[in-house]
């Protein structure tokens, strides 16, 4: 999930049959995979738990947070949501936890469906930062012939995003402010609230009676913290992806179904964009053949946010990620169906000119902090 410190763990699994992270070992007894499995489905089920009980605590603090009402400091109007949603993406290295937060502000009315877009748009603009970290690591590791590869793919990876989702944002809030579509009520059946009531109704009471401020950082910190358990308990396909060389990896679709799977089981773009950092770098992809599963990766990591606007019992928040999904998806599409070749050109040489040389890629690295503090600032101006 979404949204986590998103750095894809390296794998765990060993030829002596030791299990992998999100799965028992196929080299144990009958007993012993019986319980790895009792395991797994515990720390799943306590995962979600946390995760659910962490944007209700979210929900209950923001209701009561000044900062975060409408005209607040930080979300004062669209462009001052795009800007927050970016930067804290940025700062903890995950989008989904920001998106999260977007939603549950949405929910408790402190802001508008407008603002909560933007910012959840600007969640997807900051997750793939965390591909550059791991990048930057990953080439001081290699050999000097082979630092290029990996930050050349993590700038291809944020410059993919950022074409899909600015365009997208316009998009979207085209949709969101559509008659029809603004009178849509998607929301989980009454049953579902009903039990996450009796779940969580104790939990909230007690809650009320706390600082807002607390009550919501304090579901923050649960957030994060279910979403690092979750992280433990999804498959890890780096192993997988690497053991042959693929000889579909050229074509479009392919890779484009290949980033959809991938973010949809591991819920991460994150995860499922750092696990290109290794397969360019060795070799079994190439640089230029990676933009479609960029744009399948960046369509499908919205489904768990999609799950957190369903336990949030929000039709809002609902339509504000459908309109995210609609939009990007009918664009990623549309781009890879008529204008592949051109895309494809545009961003080869915009990633060839940013790592041309050190102080090119450290203006790019400023740059993804500054654009949105400077956005932030000018809103707040407006």
């Amino acid at each position: 999930m979404s949204q986590r410190n998103e750095v894809a763990a390296a794998p765990a699994a060993t030829g002596d049959g030791k299990a992998t992270r999100g799965g028992p070992g196929p080299d144990r007894s009958p007993a012993a995979r019986a319980l790895e499995i009792l395991w797994w489905v515990f720390r799943f089920a306590l995962a979600l738990f946390l995760f659910v009980g962490a944007l209700q605590l979210m929900k209950t603090g923001a209701a009561g947070l000044d900062v975060l009402q409408n005209r607040g400091l930080l979300v004062r109007n669209p462009g001052s949501t795009l800007g927050l949603g970016w930067v804290g993406a940025l700062f903890v290295l995950s989008g989904s936890p920001i998106a999260a937060t977007a939603l549950t502000l949405v929910a408790a009315d402190s802001i508008t469906e407008i603002q909560g877009f933007t910012m959840l748009t600007g969640s997807r603009l900051g997750a793939a930062f965390v591909v550059l970290v791991v990048a930057v690591v990953y080439a001081l590791r290699s050999g000097k012939g082979g630092r290029l590869r990996p930050v050349a793919t993590a700038v291809t990876a944020l410059s993919t995003t950022a074409l899909i989702y600015v365009p997208a944002m316009a998009l979207g809030v085209l949709l969101l402010n559509w008659g029809p579509y603004h009178s849509l009520e998607l929301h989980f059946p009454n049953q579902f609230s009903d039990l996450i009531d009796l779940i969580y109704g104790g939990m909230l009471a007690r809650v009320e009676t706390l600082p807002a401020v607390v009550a919501f950082l304090g579901g923050l910190a649960v957030l994060l913290g279910s979403m690092k358990l979750i992280d433990t308990v999804m498959p890890d396909l780096d192993t997988d992806l690497e053991s042959r060389r693929l000889q579909w990896v050229s074509k479009k679709w392919p890779m484009f179904g290949l980033g959809c799977l991938v973010a949809l089981i591991t819920m991460s773009v994150s995860v499922a964009l750092t696990i290109l950092v290794p397969l360019v770098a060795k070799r079994y992809v190439k640089r230029e053949d990676i933009l479609p599963y960029i744009m399948g990766a960046n369509i499908t990591t919205l489904g768990d946010t999609m799950l957190a606007a369903s336990a949030l019992n929000s039709p809002a928040a609902v339509r504000i990620v459908l309109a995210e999904v609609i939009a990007a998806g009918s664009l990623s599409v549309i781009l890879l169906t008529f204008f592949y070749p051109q895309v494809r050109m545009l961003i080869w040489r915009f990633q060839r000119q940013i790592t041309l040389s050190k102080p090119r890629l450290a203006s790019f690295t400023a740059a993804l902090f500054l654009v949105p503090v400077s956005i932030i600032l000018i809103s707040g101006l407006a």
